[in-house]
């Protein structure tokens, strides 16, 4: 079996950009609240390609496709469960366009969001019903040209465990990323410990792994750091948002400058992710700004909280989930806000 784009570039760099927001920046180009920006990659095309284009031109080597609500639950909200195939075709397709456009390798990552959907015995999704989804929306990711499945914002086990499942069944490579939001935690109270220690054990491993989303850029720095501790010989994936949402004149604005998140980018590769990129709230002006960080910064020593929470703001929590809290920062109570 060939090597996939993804391990091969990995093979050749210490550090790899991924790409920033999708909702943010198509909200900016006039999508509705509640409106599926998955309808945009027919209804909109080249409102899409211009999304893809914009992390290209910014430096991203991995990008991920318009299809993070792309599964069968969450489309069926929009009577749209029957379209699965061709909505992740269609956006693999048009990402595939764009990175073949570039002149570069850039590696087309087809995203895959959560369910949605709350597994038994509190809910009623059974493993089987959510290897089946994620399956069906890995197929139509495959046929557009996806060059890795990229599954993300997970917070369950189990719905990674099934997406590793579902991953193996279409033949793909895949990374997963998990959301951190809760103290270190995930919301079903994962932590990063958890998550390294459940990656190595299942039957088809991602490639890479991490987090992404949560809270700010502080936070997900410390999760990396938790990653890292366990020693684990996979790339990790950092993804953090744009700094904190602020409510401003009737829509949400994140206040992380271009400045902020190219030093968020230099102390992930320093603390050791290899795949480093932004979540809600990043543009491509925060993404040249990180690309730009990251090729003029020497590699500096693993930072410490200290060091991350002077630079990035405090943490939002004091304590990171996983147990030890001996070495955490006093002034990390403080609100983030200011």
């Amino acid at each position: 079996m060939s090597q996939d784009a993804l391990s091969k570039l990995l093979s050749t760099r210490d550090w790899l950009m991924a790409d920033g927001a999708t909702g943010t920046n198509l909200f900016n180009m006039g999508l509705s609240s509640g409106e599926p920006p998955e309808f945009w990659n027919i209804d909109q095309p080249d409102n899409i390609r211009q999304l893809y284009r914009g992390a290209v031109e910014s430096g991203s080597d991995i990008f991920l496709t318009n299809t993070f609500g792309g599964n069968a639950s969450r489309l069926k909200l929009h009577q749209a469960q029957d379209r699965v195939h061709e909505l992740n075709r269609v956006g693999a397709a048009l990402a595939r366009e764009i990175a073949d456009a570039s002149g570069r390798t850039v590696v087309v990552a087809g995203s895959v969001g959560p369910t949605g959907e709350i597994f038994e015995p509190m809910g009623t999704l059974t493993h089987a019903l959510a290897v089946e989804m994620f399956h069906e929306q890995a197929e139509g990711l495959k046929a557009g040209g996806a060059d890795v499945l990229w599954v993300e914002t997970i917070s369950a086990p189990e719905e990674y465990k099934a997406a590793a499942e579902a991953a193996a069944l279409a033949g793909m490579p895949w990374c997963g990323t998990m959301s951190f939001d809760t103290a270190g935690r995930t919301m079903m109270g994962t932590t990063s410990a958890a998550m390294a220690e459940m990656v190595e054990k299942l039957a088809n491993p991602p490639l890479a792994f991490g987090a992404n989303c949560g809270v700010g850029a502080s936070d997900l720095m410390r999760t990396v750091l938790g990653f890292v501790s366990t020693g684990s010989p996979r790339p990790i994936i950092a993804k953090g948002n744009a700094g904190i949402p602020k409510y401003h004149d009737g829509h949400i604005h994140y206040d992380g400058t271009p400045e902020l998140m190219g030093e968020y980018a230099v102390l992930a590769r320093d603390a050791g992710a290899r795949i480093i990129g932004g979540c809600c709230g990043t543009m491509p002006e925060h993404l040249k700004a990180m690309r730009a960080a990251l090729e003029s910064t020497p590699k500096g020593p693993r930072p410490t909280l200290e060091e991350i929470s002077a630079k990035l703001g405090g943490f939002s929590s004091a304590s990171d989930g996983t147990g030890d809290t001996s070495n955490d920062p006093k002034r990390e109570r403080r609100n983030r806000r200011g």
